[in-house]
Order: structure tokens, then sequence, then C-alpha cells
């Protein structure tokens, strides 16, 4: 039991922001099994929990809060895409972004207010409205840790192609 919680617990610290699915398939280990290991960590404190945007992620506890918030996002493919452009571009209109990143405007409007809600982007108040990085240094380095996965990646292309089914 011990060689599982070790591999797991070094899975998290290399792939940090990790769900909890995620976790399971990459290591090829059942749910029950990940899910027992993943609570005990938790419960030592040898690793920390949060769930962010509708998914349980984990952590090696020296993240802060605001950074396992971006971490998660980081492992999406299109939170990931509006960030490393507002941290390539500096300050962006949603309406650019749309169209840099060949998305709806309604999918970019989500995007960002979900990620101002957890402070990872501010909106100015003045309009029309930029968008800017909270802390643009910690996100670039955040950036170079983290990429999404495949299935992340897949359920974002999902969603992208049924938004523009209705655009």
């Amino acid at each position: 039991m011990p060689d599982t919680r070790t591999q797991i617990r070094r899975h998290v610290r290399d792939t940090p922001g990790v769900h909890f699915n995620q976790v399971g398939r990459d290591l090829d280990i059942a749910t029950g099994q990940v899910q027992y290991h993943l609570r005990r960590l938790v419960r030592n404190d040898e690793l920390a929990v949060e769930r962010i945007g509708g998914r349980t992620h984990y952590f090696e506890p020296s993240f802060d809060p605001w950074e396992r918030r971006a971490l998660a996002f980081l492992r999406r493919e299109t939170p990931r895409e509006i960030l490393v452009r507002l941290h390539a571009d500096g300050p962006k209109r949603p309406k650019t972004l749309a169209s840099d990143l060949d998305l709806a405007r309604s999918t970019i409007s989500w995007h960002v207010s979900t990620l101002a809600e957890n402070r990872i982007v501010e909106k100015s108040d003045d309009r029309p409205m930029t968008l800017t990085l909270n802390r643009p240094d910690r996100t670039a380095e955040l950036i170079e840790i983290v990429s999404p996965s495949l299935p992340d990646r897949l359920v974002d292309r999902f969603v992208r192609t049924v938004d523009e089914l209705f655009e």
C-alpha cells in the first residue's frame, strides 16, 4: 500500500493541480484505491485538495490558494489560452481575445468571468473593459509548470464546437 501512496504523492508533485479522475487514468489505479490514498494523503497534510470549477484538484501544500486556483485553470485549454495570451500581449479587451483565439464572445465572457471571480485576472472598471493578469510574474512561472491533459483539451474542444453551433 505505501508504494501506491508514494506513487500518487509523486504524481501530484509532478503534475500540480491534477484532478481526481486524471490521477487514476495516469497511474492506471482503480478509482477506489485512488480515492482511499488521496484521502489519507490529505488527512496527513501531505497533499492539499481544492474543488475548483466543478473538479477536485490536488496539490502539494506549499502552493497558496491563489496558486492552486491558477494551476487548476491552467490545466484547462481555453482558460490557459486566455492566460497565455494576456501574459504574452498584456492587457486586452474581451472582444480582441475572442478574435485572437477564434472563440465565441460568449465563451470568452464565461471563462473571463470565472477567472475574474477567482482573482486570476482583473477586469477594468472603464469602458471598454480591459483584462489584465492579477499576478503576472507568478502566472508566467505557473504556465511553465503545467499543461492541460488530453481529456481536458477534448472536453474544451467539444464545448467550443457546441458553442459555435449556437453562435
